[in-house]
């Protein structure tokens, strides 16, 4: 049986969606976790928040850097209408953020930054998400059973919204759930044996 010999990550994230992501690609994943404040200053344009958070959280993940290993911190932000929509803090921020969404375009960032012991590398990915309409039934359904507190936006494109109110994506799709896989396994395979 063939391989593709895909090195270790080690992930400094809570999100299970990452990590299950990665693991799709190939790669072994061990999950750290890592204290970090997700403070950004405020006139950093909308768009470099997610990144800039991902170096945050980079940092706060410096003691993990191995030679043999690939450190990899994530930050996924939605932006709408020249907002920024970070993860909800209760019920009625979600439903609030839903009703922004409906019926619109919205962008989702996500910063990556990888590090081994010497090198460090950074990437940011856009997606542009189409939402339909949202009635008010629909958004209370959804916000009560999926209680997407831990996503930005409000929402995860994998679950009940993403199949039936997703009317079009620009941009990769496993972005939106919170990691350009693509272009972290260019990086790594890239990089693998510097």
């Amino acid at each position: 049986m063939s391989s593709l010999d895909l090195p270790k990550i080690i992930l400094a994230s809570k999100s299970p969606r990452r990590k299950m992501l990665l693991e799709a690609a190939g790669f072994p994943v061990e999950v750290v976790e890592i204290d970090c404040e997700e403070i950004f200053p405020p006139d950093l344009m909308l768009e470099r928040v997610a990144e800039y958070i991902a170096n945050l959280k980079s940092e706060a993940a410096s003691v993990y850097f191995k030679k043999d290993a690939f450190v990899l911190t994530a930050d996924t932000v939605v932006v709408c209408q020249d907002e920024l929509l970070e993860k909800p803090i209760d019920r009625d921020q979600a439903i609030e953020m839903l009703l922004k969404l409906s019926d619109r375009s919205h962008q989702v960032f996500t910063g990556v930054t990888i590090n081994t012991n010497s090198r460090t590398y950074s990437l940011s990915d856009l997606s542009t998400v189409t939402l339909g309409e949202l009635n008010t039934e629909e958004i209370n359904y959804y916000v009560d059973k999926f209680q997407p507190f831990d996503k930005a936006g409000s929402y995860g494109i994998q679950d009940w919204i993403g199949w039936t109110k997703i009317r079009r994506i620009e941009g990769s799709y496993a972005n939106v759930m919170g990691l350009p896989v693509d272009q972290v396994y260019q990086i790594i395979m890239d990089h693998k044996f510097q």
